[in-house]
């Protein structure tokens, strides 16, 4: 191991013994579920649960946007409890049977092999080298997934979805023949989006479902492309 390394694990051993606080948080969850406790929080599903997961992710991304420390923390926090309320909910289901340590444990394990670089012997020297057998890794994790869309969540928002697609597609060497040149910055690509959406909106289009059934007809030219290689 580095130096470097060597000291960062120091500094991490430290900070592992100073996490009373995150230890307090998961005491309260249990207590706040458990009997004599908080009647709504008990009765609580993972179904229930999940407006709250996507409303205190959306908070935190404004948070994050607005550079403000304090807010930071109250949204990390917000979305923290939700995964301590889930892991909770899970250690009190039989069927499920899993605490927050199950998860974090998996976590470890996730991140250990998905780093070779770090932890094993692969040499990664760049951003780009690591994103360049992430796949690879992720297709041993994941044997079951036949196609790159496989994973992509179908309850992201359009544009975002729009995104994640375009990128899986380019693995296969399908592109958007509609693509046109975009603005030279963010701020200018977002006032051209906003305009699109004000345009649609006063013809009484809906620009989130038209952006996903085009989304849908990308998908297909894709795994029809994934199709025509795999014969």
């Amino acid at each position: 191991m580095s130096d470097a390394r060597a000291d960062r694990a120091s500094t991490d051993a430290d900070v592992r013994e100073t996490h009373d606080g995150l230890t307090e948080l998961i005491d309260t969850v249990a207590l706040l579920r458990a009997p004599g406790g908080c009647p709504w929080d008990a009765e609580q599903t993972h179904e229930s649960l999940v407006q709250y997961l996507v409303e205190e992710s959306w908070e935190l991304i404004d948070a994050i946007e607005s550079g403000n420390r304090e807010e930071m923390i109250e949204e990390l926090g917000d979305v923290l409890y939700q995964v301590l309320f889930h892991a909770d909910i899970a250690a009190q289901t039989p069927h499920e049977a899993f605490d927050i340590d199950d998860v974090a444990r998996h976590m470890t394990a996730k991140m250990v092999s998905r780093h070779p670089h770090v932890f094993g012997d692969r040499e990664a020297e760049t951003a780009e080298d690591v994103v360049a057998f992430w796949d690879d890794l992720k297709a041993d994790e994941k044997p079951h997934r036949t196609s790159v869309l496989d994973g992509i969540p179908r309850g992201m928002p359009a544009l975002a979805l729009a995104q994640k697609v375009l990128g899986k597609a380019e693995k296969v060497g399908v592109t958007d023949a509609s693509a046109q040149a975009a603005p030279a910055t963010e701020d200018e690509l977002g006032r051209v989006l906003l305009g699109l959406v004000a345009s649609a909106r006063s013809q009484g289009l809906d620009a989130e479902r038209a952006l996903r059934g085009a989304v849908r007809s990308l998908e297909d030219e894709v795994r029809t492309a994934e199709q025509a290689r795999a014969e």
